[in-house]
């Protein structure tokens, strides 16, 4: 190790404690954990992962890092899904972990708002809401380890976006630490400030290459006095987007849910997970998971979804439903429809998509890609499920039946990604929709984004990280 590095990790441990700089110089010490990413996709290594205990600390580390010249790689709880938290592999990044950071700050129950640090585990946080009576309704499946301050940086998005939007939309303020080891204390509660650009807007979303998301501020909603569930099986996407249509004209704001499910998507989760019992999916080609919260009784709640289901029978747009008669029911068809990445892993690697589509274009785009992919590369199969009442849809390809995964994936991303983007880029859509962008597509966005769009993120990104070494490499290509 060279001398400047080797002065960089004693300043590091000055900055946070000896313990909490973590490296491949101990024998015993195992960073898996930190260098390599959920899907198992990539794994680096890093020259250290520091783990600082207040934003005070995090200035100081990312100063220290400045002053080195090294590149940090800001991590939460490394759940991603397009490799934007990982160290690449030169030994010579930091890996700035913000578990530690896991305060909860305060809760303003007139104001409607939880002031929270980064590192606090999602679920965690829905669990204090909901002790002091409200909703936090920001909700995916990974919120048993994803951290706040990756959900922010992400702009996540989950099965409530519908009715209450991406963590962005459920964001009111933030504090965070600068490319060059300032605070900016923006962690205001308020619902109208118009003095200014919207900095706040800058650093959500930016997938740490802007800043580091120390804190944040967030908005409560009061609990739903009812909260029911219903599966339906529907006879194909044009049922399911006029089920849809029907669903907002009948409970408003009380749709909070509405996902869909392939039956080859179900077919896996029943393959892998029979314990489960899926309903309803052998005989429909499409299964629909609604969510209605209501404010005034569980009867109200009951009788608008069987009005619901009642009309979508009649009209054809349904062929059979089933509503959860309690919460372990209801429970028990949310980990259903949760359960469906776990079970396509199980089947092998896979080429993931996480797509947005107008909600409307939704069948075409769907079956003129499924169409087009069954020509080009015969025999793959499509597990198409996600977020249908906001148009994003995880449109991923499984290899055919038989071949070997890691092979399929190997030899035929490159193609797939290629029709799959240039179909969406047809209808409008986005190759990104909730997952960001990380470094598995920083090479497609050239391809797929506005130029002058693209021009302008390079222009933000100089001015507030004009050496680059807030991740680099993620979002934004050299």
């Amino acid at each position: 190790m060279n001398e400047r590095l080797s002065s960089l990790l004693t300043a590091l441990r000055q900055a946070v404690g000896v313990a909490q700089v973590l490296t491949h110089e101990d024998p015993d010490t195992d960073l898996s954990a930190w260098e390599q990413d959920w899907r198992r996709r990539a794994r680096g290594r890093a020259l250290a992962v520091v783990r600082p205990g207040s934003t005070a600390e995090v200035a100081e580390v990312v100063r220290a890092c400045a002053a080195a010249g090294t590149s940090i790689v800001p991590q939460g709880g490394n759940t991603g899904l397009v490799v934007g938290s990982v160290p690449d592999d030169s030994g010579t990044q930091v890996v700035l972990s913000l578990t530690r950071l896991n305060a909860v700050r305060s809760l303003d129950a007139d104001n409607l708002t939880l002031t929270v640090e980064a590192g606090c585990v999602l679920q965690n946080l829905q669990e204090h809401a909901r002790e002091a009576g409200f909703l936090l309704p920001l909700s995916l499946a990974a919120e048993g380890s994803c951290t706040i301050g990756g959900n922010l940086a992400t702009n996540a998005g989950g099965t409530q976006v519908l009715r209450y939007g991406n963590a962005r939309d459920l964001c009111l303020g933030l504090e965070v630490v600068t490319a060059q080891g300032e605070v900016w204390q923006g962690l205001s509660g308020l619902r109208k400030d118009n003095t200014g650009y919207d900095l706040r807007d800058l650093f959500i979303g930016s997938e740490g290459t802007l800043g580091v998301i120390t804190a944040a501020t967030l908005k409560l909603y009061p609990l739903p006095a009812a909260q029911l569930t219903a599966w339906a099986a529907v006879p194909s996407l044009d049922a399911a987007v006029a089920l849809l249509g029907l669903a907002h004209k009948q409970l408003g704001a009380g749709l909070t849910g509405f996902e869909v499910m392939s039956q080859f998507a179900l077919s896996l989760v029943d393959k892998h997970f029979p314990d489960l019992r899926t309903p309803l999916w052998r005989d429909s080609p499409y299964c629909v998971l609604l969510e209605n919260s209501d404010s005034e009784s569980e009867m109200h709640a009951r009788e608008q979804f069987e009005r619901l289901l009642e009309t979508a029978l009649n009209q054809g747009t349904l062929s059979d439903a089933v509503v959860a008669e309690n919460l372990s029911q209801a429970q028990g068809l949310w980990h259903i429809r949760e359960s469906i990445p776990m079970a396509q892993a199980e089947e092998g690697l896979n080429i993931k998509h996480d797509i947005s589509i107008p909600v409307s274009a939704i069948p075409a785009f769907c079956a003129e890609t499924e169409a087009l992919l069954q020509r080009q590369v015969p025999g793959v199969r499509l597990v198409n499920f996600g977020h249908l009442g906001d148009g994003n849809l995880h449109f991923n390809v499984q290899a055919p039946e038989g071949q070997d995964a890691k092979k399929f994936l190997a030899e035929q991303e490159t193609r797939v990604n290629t029709l799959v983007f240039d179909a969406v880029a047809r209808y409008d859509g986005s190759i990104s929709a909730e997952h960001g962008v990380g470094s598995l597509k920083a090479g497609h966005l050239p391809h797929y984004k506005d130029p002058v769009a693209l021009g302008l993120m390079r222009a933000i990104k100089q001015a507030l990280d004009p050496h680059q070494r807030m991740n680099p490499g993620r979002i934004l290509t050299p």
